[in-house]
């Protein structure tokens, strides 16, 4: 068969596809025998409805679907014959005027770019470093030591200060009137913990209990109650209780109640230690992966199949709306969400995921199955029992080809940094936490 393939635009292309009327038919005849056989209709024993009455009923259904797949098996066909690697879903319409006897189709499609790397070795690359310092060390302990702390109540003439938890009756009005969500009684914050408003915690801070206050409130311009935001509240409060916290010393007893079998300080100082540097260098590689693969796309040189990117615009655009149903948004999976707003970001993953496709191939980057093994037991190194972790991994083809998946991007990051300048930069631990 010669397959002619008329090229539209970049990577736009046209195929005609011709199939005889008397094949589409024939298989439509076999179809409506096979459902006459089984189907089921009032007046009628199973297997003997006239196919009269079996073609009227399913006829359309069934032409429809003998169409889709001998047009989409021709399609393969063809394209398989023109040794084209397809990009997306084909537009497929059929032709007016078709020969006799024959049933004419257009498929426009696109195809698979062409992906040129340039010299990795001209790429600029900076990677960053940290480390795990005492002072690292020191204020997870006081996070540990925080949510482990006691409280005791304070004496009647004690005011609140910071770290103090209080109880409070609160009540707010907007020019008189009162607003939802701005009355609350018995209810407790930590003074100094950012859980309130700045003008919220100051106006306590000082105060004793039994004390009453009415002070005025901002809310910002950006504050997530649409109703108040912007506006100016004054609120009434009164203080009923007043505690201090208490937090545990750092000595066995604090090691033993965090797990630590040795009980000691050190011991403890240093499993902390070995979590936090675990948790640095997943940052690290996050960060470094990501500096990898922007030097790498920046290097490429390919044209977008805008079938390709279409799907994955659709798919944030999805994920979008999934996560405002699960914040409780009404009629979220309707809600109007404009395809710019996630463009760019389609884009660069369709690019990035050509690219990286492509230098895969070409420098033969697939995950052996030595790495897949190893990132799974580093990943399960942190649980009580990585045994049950690596059998959850791999009893799972999907979570098997994410682990995967993860592999060949720490492989190409790791050739393009082989090659690329590198400008080392050392970073704080509290830059690098600060970074999601």
């Amino acid at each position: 068969m010669t397959v002619t393939v008329e090229t539209l635009e970049k990577l736009e292309r046209k195929i005609t596809l011709t199939l005889p009327a008397d094949v589409i038919q024939n298989e439509v005849t076999k179809r409506l025998k096979e459902v006459a056989r089984k189907v089921k209709m009032d007046g009628f024993r199973p297997g003997k409805v006239p196919m009269s009455v079996v073609a009227q009923q399913y006829g359309y259904s069934v032409h429809y679907e003998v169409m889709n797949d001998k047009v989409g098996e021709a399609f393969a066909s063809a394209a398989n014959e023109a040794k084209l690697r397809v990009a997306g879903q084909p537009k497929i319409t059929e032709k007016e005027n078709s020969p006799e006897g024959q049933l004419a189709f257009d498929a426009v499609f696109e195809v698979y770019p062409e992906v040129k790397i340039g010299d990795l070795a001209t790429a600029e690359v900076e990677k960053v470093s940290a480390e795990v310092t005492d002072a690292a060390i020191d204020r997870t302990l006081d996070i540990l030591r925080k949510q482990r702390r006691s409280f005791a109540q304070r004496a009647q003439d004690q005011a609140a200060v910071d770290t103090d938890r209080v109880t409070i009756d609160f009540a707010g009005k907007i020019e008189g009137e009162a607003f939802e969500g701005g009355k609350a009684e018995g209810f407790q914050f930590i003074v100094g913990d950012g859980q309130m408003l700045k003008e919220f915690e100051d106006a306590v801070r000082g105060m004793k209990s039994g004390e009453s206050k009415t002070f005025p409130l901002a809310f910002p311009a950006e504050y997530h109650g649409k109703d108040v935001a912007g506006k100016t509240a004054d609120f009434l409060v009164t203080v009923n209780k007043i505690e201090a916290a208490h937090l545990p010393e750092v000595d066995e007893a604090l090691a033993k109640s965090l797990g630590i079998a040795e009980g000691t300080v050190e011991a403890l100082r240093a499993d902390i230690k070995k979590n936090l540097e675990r948790e640095v260098k997943q940052r690290l590689q996050a960060r470094n992966k990501q500096a990898a693969m922007d030097a790498l796309a920046a290097k490429a040189e390919l044209d977008l199949p805008q079938s390709i990117v279409q799907s994955e615009l659709d798919r944030l655009i999805e994920a979008a709306r999934a996560d405002l149903k699960q914040r409780g948004v009404k009629d979220a999976e309707k809600a109007p969400i404009p395809d710019d707003l996630f463009r760019p970001q389609a884009e660069r993953r369709v690019r990035l995921g050509l690219v990286v496709a492509e230098l895969v191939r070409a420098s033969d980057l697939q995950a052996k199955p030595e790495q897949i093994k190893a990132h799974i037991e580093e990943l399960a190194a942190s649980y009580e029992k990585p045994a049950d972790v690596v059998r959850w991994y791999t009893s799972d083809n999907r979570r098997m080809a994410e682990v995967e998946a993860i592999v060949i991007e720490n492989n190409v990051t790791d050739l393009v940094l082989s090659k690329a300048k590198i400008t080392d930069k050392v970073i704080g631990f509290d830059e690098l936490m600060g970074q999601a």
